[in-house]
């Protein structure tokens, strides 16, 4: 039940360009090169994101990924 109210939430904020975590914005976090697009890490937090450079869009980094 809990993940039912908080899934939506983290969707919302990464269409924002937000840290699912702090809420900081994406775009002033560390970038690097990676094969779909950017690898994102929160400089607050330290999750890490994928944004892929086709779409725009933001993801959470798989396991493999980081």
């Amino acid at each position: 039940m809990f993940r039912n109210v908080i899934a939506p939430v983290q969707a919302w904020l990464l269409s924002q360009g937000r840290c699912v975590g702090c809420g900081t914005d994406l775009n002033s976090g560390k970038k690097e090169k990676h094969s779909p697009g950017e690898r994102i890490t929160c400089l607050k937090c330290g999750r890490i994101f994928i944004k892929d450079s086709a779409t725009g869009k933001y993801r959470r980094a798989l396991f493999e990924e980081v």
